[in-house]
């Protein structure tokens, strides 16, 4: 199993457009991809503009088949535009 973690420092103004763009563009597309097996966003508590999104797949070649696919490239540039930086670390699940 794969597990990615992935911060998000979304633009002040756009916090909400960027909560309702993962519930409603980028969860269920991701939901549709083989291999997947479930994501989550995380608000920061002390600060309302940092995001962590944590998402597993079934194994390496299903998480990269996600980042690769025509869908995931199609969302990258509305996600982009709500962001200001982002940090991703990948992990392998052992237990």
């Amino acid at each position: 199993m794969i597990e990615r973690h992935i911060t998000f420092n979304v633009h002040r103004d756009k916090t909400s457009d960027f909560e309702r763009f993962f519930a409603d563009r980028y969860r269920p597309a991701m939901s549709e991809s083989p291999g997947f097996v479930r994501v989550e966003l995380l608000r920061e508590t002390e600060e309302a503009t940092h995001y962590q999104m944590i998402l597993r797949f079934r194994d390496a070649e299903s998480s990269l088949g996600w980042r690769s696919s025509p869908v995931h490239q199609g969302l990258q540039p509305a996600l982009t535009a709500l962001v200001s930086s982002s940090d991703v670390q990948g992990y392998d699940v052992i237990g």
